[in-house]
């Protein structure tokens, strides 16, 4: 896993250094700089595979902007010449990359001005202002063709890969009911989940071809739908939808558990749009064909508070079910989503981020202290952070 991301002059990220767990919820007030940590890390996926530009972005879930809107402008602080971004995993393997991106003059795609790659024992890539050929492409990165000399077991080349299927998910009803096209349609589900029919196909695939006992895997997913007794896929949904409404190849069907048996079924498309979430959040979890390092930005929307919890409390056992170096960054505005983390577990982790008075977006890990233990036996973490104890509050 990643376990510290390095931003500096990213955004509204003048300078942070972040310490991952597997499971990471950014809270902080609208404007923080929440998503912009969860783009540079994009930023430095799409480097890691080879070229930074527009299309590159936005398959990762990257807004694509005017080059001035990436690099830092500060009244306080003078505009740094580049953006520099880092991750390292937890036996020191490293991928750093610094990047120009002009503000007047913009090409096509952004420039590499260094790039570093190490398992912390060999340097495969170590390229600089100074050490560069006459004849290098400024444009192409030299840790993406590397990558095919190293051995697929080198923990340097399984972070670049890891770096390179990064992908951050933003699910928004229209797409999730099969009524909108997906913009990004990354397997399995899409970026905004274009594809849940075909995931949710997939997933009870995975889960009748395993060994041994996995009902318990999607009762859990099952059981956050009070109101569905089963979910199924077909391909023959047209009786369950109006003519006039657009359908997409394979359909969710679900059964009401209340309603007569003659008029139980129905899509996604009438589906609660809670369901939906649920199942989008599920697949990203609990499908292998994923990206073992994801983002979900806004988790929490369209979700009634008490469902966002056990949600929440679900999200890393589900990452654990098929590779347990799976990681997961995500984003939350409702506090009902910190009482389903468990801050006893070192390895989910939640951050505050807030604006400095320069506007800086600075990031703060909220550790359990004895303080906050104490604290929280008398009010839910929620609460907490409802009344100002933690901080990551809008100013108003």
């Amino acid at each position: 896993m990643i376990r510290t991301l390095k931003i500096d002059g990213f955004k509204s990220i003048y300078s942070e250094s972040i310490s991952l767990g597997r499971v990471n919820c950014f809270i902080g007030a609208n404007g923080a700089g929440k998503s912009n940590i969860l783009e540079a890390l994009g930023v430095l996926g799409a480097a890691a595979n080879g070229v930074v530009d527009d299309e590159s972005l936005l398959r990762r879930g990257v807004r694509a902007g005017l080059p001035r809107l990436y690099k830092s402008s500060f009244a306080s602080k003078s505009t740094p010449p580049q953006i520099l971004i880092s991750a390292e995993g937890e036996a020191n393997e490293i991928y750093r990359v610094s990047l120009l991106n002009p503000l007047d003059a913009p090409e096509p795609a952004w420039s590499y001005k260094t790039e570093f790659l190490t398992d912390g024992e060999h340097e495969f890539v170590s390229r600089g202002v100074r050490n560069m050929r006459i004849n290098l492409n400024k444009q192409a990165g030299l840790a993406a063709l590397k990558l095919v000399d190293l051995e697929p077991g080198n923990i340097a080349a399984q972070l670049l890969q890891r770096l390179q299927e990064f992908a951050i998910y933003c699910p928004n009803t229209p797409t999730l009911r099969g009524i909108a096209p997906d913009m990004q349609s990354r397997a399995l589900v899409g970026l905004n989940g274009g594809q849940l029919a075909e995931g949710f196909a997939t997933l009870r695939k995975n889960l009748s071809d395993a060994e041994g006992d996995t009902t318990e895997v999607l009762d859990q997913v099952l059981e956050l739908i009070d109101w569905v007794s089963d979910i199924q896929v077909t391909s023959h949904g047209a009786a369950l939808l109006s003519p006039n409404v657009p359908r997409t190849k394979l359909m969710l069907k679900f059964t009401d558990r209340f309603m007569n048996s003659s008029r139980n079924e129905l899509t996604a498309y009438d589906a609660s749009e809670g369901a939906l979430y649920v199942i989008f959040c599920a697949l990203l979890c609990l499908l292998p064909q994923v990206p073992r390092l994801l983002a979900i930005d806004n988790l929490d929307q369209a979700l009634n508070p008490r469902l966002l919890t056990k949600l929440t409390s679900r999200l890393s056992g589900w990452l654990r079910h098929n590779d347990p170096e799976r990681q997961l960054l995500f984003t939350a505005h409702n506090p009902a989503v910190l009482d389903g983390l468990d801050l006893a577990d070192p390895e989910v982790r939640l951050f505050a981020v807030e604006r400095n008075s320069d506007g800086m977006t600075c990031v703060r890990q909220i550790i359990l202290t004895p303080e906050l233990a104490s604290l929280n036996q008398q009010y839910p973490l929620s609460r907490l952070w409802a009344m100002g104890n933690l901080g990551a509050v809008p100013n108003v």
